[in-house]
């Protein structure tokens, strides 16, 4: 076949630093939401939805036809730790945690995890990011091993 035909979708999870309130502040979480939406732009995998809280950042994203999600993931986290420090001196000691998550989403679902992701907030008044991770993964049938998630 001559022509490279792609669509998956990857649902990616990480948190910050020890689960560190840094993205507390609805208007800057905004645009470092817009920020990592924009580093998929230029990577060719556009993200369908960028959502979190204030420790942690859910995006919904459809895969390039070349690259690695940890080349992806790398560059996301590089890229907006830089910007963040520079858009917010104050936060400096920003860091995001060394994992993540990466979960392989039916289009059928995308409708459904676009509706979880818009509702980040909501869903964490009652559900810590530790306890949501616990779920994903025994959702999509990944094992856990806590030794080594939390950082």
């Amino acid at each position: 076949m001559p022509q490279s035909l792609v669509q998956v979708y990857v649902h990616i999870v990480f948190s910050t630093k020890d689960r560190q309130p840094f993205l507390n502040e609805p208007t800057l979480r905004g645009q470092l939401h817009a920020y990592l939406a924009g580093i998929c732009k230029k990577q060719e995998s556009p993200a369908l939805i960028v959502g979190g809280v204030a420790d942690h950042v859910h995006l919904l994203v459809r895969l390039a036809k070349v690259g690695a999600i940890s080349d992806l993931i790398r560059d996301l986290k590089r890229n907006s730790t830089i910007w963040l420090k520079e858009a917010e001196p104050t936060k400096s000691d920003f860091h995001w945690q060394q994992g993540y998550g990466a979960f392989s989403i039916s289009p059928g679902h995308l409708d459904a995890l676009t509706r979880y992701i818009t509702n980040q907030e909501e869903h964490h008044r009652t559900i810590s990011f530790k306890e949501e991770l616990r779920r994903l993964c025994r959702k999509y049938g990944v094992e856990l091993d806590e030794k080594y998630v939390w950082d």
